[in-house]
């Protein structure tokens, strides 16, 4: 049973700047919870109890902010705001918290290499800490990638969620060639930040994963691309190219992605998240 969550969040948030200048862009708040909360709590909904963060030198407030802060407990009781307690409900999750650092800024396929020692062999989930599935309440896609991985683990090394998006959108992540149409599909191939004329389609990943434990085998192997960072997508493609079956999963139509990357989609996700809140939509 796959209870192993890998939540990179080590990224420097350039595209963010001057916002992430002192803080980590996954501490960003969307409405009234940081961007990683999310993440992480439909990690616990989709069962994943697990949960190691790849860090940076930068990100300790993502440690303390999922430490019980029993002198804040105390002080709300003190003071009679018991009521505000109900905030702090995310910290009584039945998960257990993991960090280690990404010592050097070496891209994505880096940060997730650096899970080795800590998934010991096991299957895991990777999530990445800046982009929420969902809205209205925590995303099931990965419990439905678990569910597909495991039917399928003697055929497959791993499950990817993917977004259908405009062909404009596709130069800034991995992108999917599938062998045939449908929501549930093998992948015949993937490329990283394609062009717009020569990408395989429309078919973005959604920043979830599911890995079984070779994927370690393939980052190793996985040269660092003209920035000298190691691609996660390269090392899925190399495994692809050697004959391992990956499986894609179309996110559903009505569920939204929100990709904190970019001044623009941070403000989006804050005022669809504000505004759900508020009753205006």
């Amino acid at each position: 049973m796959i209870d192993i969550a890998v939540i990179p969040v080590a990224g420097r948030g350039i595209n963010l700047l001057p916002l992430t200048k002192s803080q980590p862009k996954e501490m960003l708040p969307v409405a009234n919870k940081p961007v990683v909360q999310y993440v992480v709590e439909e990690m616990i909904h989709c069962r994943l109890e697990r949960i190691l963060f790849i860090t940076g030198s930068d990100k300790s407030a993502i440690e303390n902010h999922f430490d019980i802060n029993e002198e804040l407990i105390w002080h709300l009781r003190r003071t009679g705001k018991e009521d505000l307690l109900q905030a702090l409900a995310f910290e009584r999750a039945k998960a257990r918290y993991f960090y280690t650092r990404q010592r050097h800024h070496s891209g994505l396929g880096h940060a997730v290499l650096c899970a080795e020692s800590f998934v010991q062999g096991n299957c895991f989930v990777t999530a990445l800490g800046d982009t929420i599935l969902g809205r209205e309440q925590s995303s099931d896609i990965v419990r439905q990638m678990i569910d597909l991985f495991e039917k399928n683990s003697r055929e497959v090394s791993g499950v990817i969620a993917f977004d259908n998006v405009p062909l404009q959108e596709v130069v800034h992540y991995g992108v999917a060639k599938p062998k045939a149409a449908g929501r549930i599909f093998e992948i015949e191939d993937i490329v990283e930040k394609p062009d717009i004329d020569n990408a395989p389609g429309t078919l973005i990943v959604a920043a979830r994963y599911v890995f079984s434990p070779e994927i370690f085998d393939f980052l190793h192997r996985t040269e660092p691309d003209a920035y000298d960072t190691v691609q996660l997508t390269d090392a899925i493609r190399l495994m692809l190219q050697s004959g391992k079956k990956f499986l894609g999963v179309q996110i559903p139509s009505g569920e939204r992605r929100y990709d904190i990357g970019n001044l623009e989609s941070y403000y989006k996700a804050f005022l669809d998240f504000a505004s759900f809140r508020q009753g205006l939509l």
